[in-house]
């Protein structure tokens, strides 16, 4: 008995001392890993959390202004926030019970506790500052993953309230931009839009958009549990360079008067549609180039849009008169003192060629051929007027390019080299028919004769100002000797006479006025030519000229340009003359004879 006692005694100590043994040994081991973490590797942990604890913040660039030239902004870039929440840690939220050592960072709603735990609780604190349902915000953050888009587009001051609620690590805002268009559908599929990303994507936003765009900076910084900045710990940083604004040459104020009455035109005129713009005669600066449509700037229309005043092309009528009978005065076939006796038809070429109005033969110089709009006798005046040389002339006044301001969908028109006319052709074009135009090319022309022959590049864009104050003034193409001096001012002459004509419609009261219009027909929707197009390009005033004013109308009732188109370019004109503040006119006593 007294050695099985013994036996098992000796048995449990033997098991003691190797339990002990063991612990021993796993303290040893402990003591080791917790040494080891402590003196070998505590400082590449250490560095590993602040590692992740650092990270780079990119620091948005604020897009450019664009402005008209008195500095009225028509758009600009305004700061906003995404809101974005954490649905993994929501989960695990607990409202913090207000007290008075937990005031800084508690949480309850109009002072009573939250009542709930998780993504519920963060709903109903975050629903009164969003201004959306406590139920919708609790079901947007009960999902997986780390990232949830609660709200775009909140405002500064939401986003400070947000801040008060103490839900940083919960809830955290994403900087962002707004675009901001001020002007509405005054010039608005011109000025166009931006996408998602804050790029432009028509219109003059995509025309500037690489100096609009700014370049974003960067910030390299340990952040709190709310991705709040730790003080004293950015390692790398670069500031945001903005985008530059761009003045444009555009006075808002006539280019809303212009809209104005273009708008109350088609009205009246039950007319398709109408545009117009309005030039400076000695800089090519373009003041207002609207239509009557309205397109909002930056909506989704002006996005996908090209303005009517760009993109649309048409037969200019009998304003191409001017072209010709400038080409025939400057290659020296005729001078506007030549006298021509005009039926009211005339065969030639084998193809039949009428006036708009019957009348009796009548004798008319040829600047009574331009004051009654003749298409016979421009014919009979064009007899010696080459092909090549109409070709020539109605090229160099612009006619079939671009205007070289690269506003985007703009349209060259279409003018074809004289080598491919066919017998009709050659003649129609010295009365405006057989090629297309722009109203940007048309008012040039007409700015050309204003100038005194000399054709200069037209801008939209005024002036660049960088983010540091740099102003820059875009280049701008050579000016073009069309026509020398003297056959300019015989052309204004010619013209005033043909303004004349129709001062009862569109003279512009106290001012001398030097105008052609014009009417074509064009195509309709079935194809065939039953369509109108009636306009008036003038220049004012005509004894010290100042602007460029053209109206195109389509489908008006009233038919004739000078009917039509004439009344709204008398509008638009009185208005240049009252704003600009431009001295009355003397009384004309040069007129050359319209008749012998």
């Amino acid at each position: 008995m007294r050695r099985r006692a013994t036996s098992t005694a000796t048995s449990m100590v033997r098991r003691i001392v190797v339990v002990g043994l063991v612990l021993a040994f796993l303290a040893l081991a402990c003591l080791w890993k917790l040494a080891s973490i402590q003196l070998l590797d505590g400082r590449s942990i250490a560095q590993a959390a602040t590692a992740r604890r650092t990270l780079p913040v990119t620091i948005s660039a604020s897009r450019g202004r664009i402005l008209d030239r008195n500095g009225t902004v028509l758009a600009s870039s305004v700061e906003r926030y995404t809101i974005v929440a954490n649905p993994e840690a929501i989960s695990s939220f607990e409202p913090v019970t207000c007290t008075t050592s937990t005031s800084s960072y508690c949480h309850q709603i109009n002072g009573k506790p939250v009542g709930v735990k998780g993504a519920a609780a963060v709903a109903r604190l975050l629903a009164p500052v969003l201004k959306m349902s406590a139920l919708k915000l609790g079901a947007m953050m009960s999902v997986s993953g780390q990232y949830a888009v609660l709200k775009k587009d909140v405002t500064p001051k939401v986003m400070r309230k947000i801040e008060a609620l103490n839900l940083g690590g919960y809830i955290y805002g994403e900087l962002s931009s707004d675009r901001l268009y001020s002007s509405g559908t005054l010039a608005g599929a011109l000025i166009g839009g931006v996408n998602d990303d804050g790029d432009g994507v028509a219109g003059i936003e995509l025309m500037e958009n690489k100096v609009l765009t700014g370049t974003d900076g960067y910030k390299v910084y340990q952040q709190g549990l709310g991705g709040e900045e730790i003080p004293g710990t950015v390692t790398k940083s670069k500031a945001a360079v903005n985008g530059s604004d761009v003045e444009l040459t555009i006075d808002s104020d006539v280019d809303w008067y212009v809209k104005k009455v273009l708008q109350a035109g088609v009205k009246k005129y039950n007319a398709d549609w109408a545009i117009a713009a309005v030039q400076d005669v000695s800089t090519g600066q373009i003041l207002a180039l609207e239509d009557s449509d309205s397109i909002t700037a930056g909506s989704d229309k002006a996005k996908m849009s090209v303005s009517r005043a760009v993109g649309t092309t048409f037969e200019p009528g009998s304003i191409g008169k001017v072209l010709s009978m400038s080409g025939m005065l400057q290659t020296g076939v005729r001078k506007l003192t030549d006298k021509f006796t005009v039926p009211w038809s005339i065969e030639k070429d084998g193809q039949t060629y009428h006036d708009a109005e019957e009348h009796v033969t009548s004798k008319w110089t040829s600047s009574g051929i331009l004051q009654q709009s003749s298409n016979v006798g421009m014919i009979m005046a064009a007899d010696k007027y080459s092909d090549s040389d109409r070709y020539k002339y109605l090229t160099k006044f612009g006619i079939g390019q671009s205007s070289g301001m690269g506003i985007p969908g703009e349209s060259s028109g279409t003018l074809t080299s004289s080598d491919k006319w066919d017998g009709r052709t050659r003649n129609t074009v010295l009365f405006g028919q057989g090629y297309a135009t722009n109203v940007l090319q048309i008012t040039n022309a007409i700015a050309t004769i204003a100038n005194k022959g000399v054709r200069v590049q037209q801008s939209i864009i005024k002036s660049v100002t960088a983010a540091d104050g740099t102003v820059t003034t875009p280049s701008k193409g050579k000016s073009v000797r069309v026509v020398d001096e003297d056959v300019a001012s015989q052309m204004m002459n010619a013209m005033e006479s043909a303004a004349e004509n129709y001062d009862q419609f569109a003279k512009v009261d106290g001012y001398r006025v030097a105008s052609k219009s014009g009417t074509a027909e064009v195509a309709g929707s079935d194809g065939t030519l039953t369509g109108i197009v009636a306009d008036w390009s003038g220049i004012t005033p005509a004894d010290n000229p100042r602007f460029v004013i053209t109206v195109v109308i389509k489908n008006p009732e009233g038919i004739y340009g000078g009917l039509t188109a004439g009344p709204l370019f008398k509008e638009i004109g009185e208005f240049l003359m009252q704003k600009y503040q431009v001295a009355t006119s003397k009384t004309r006593t040069d007129a050359i004879p319209v008749t012998w």
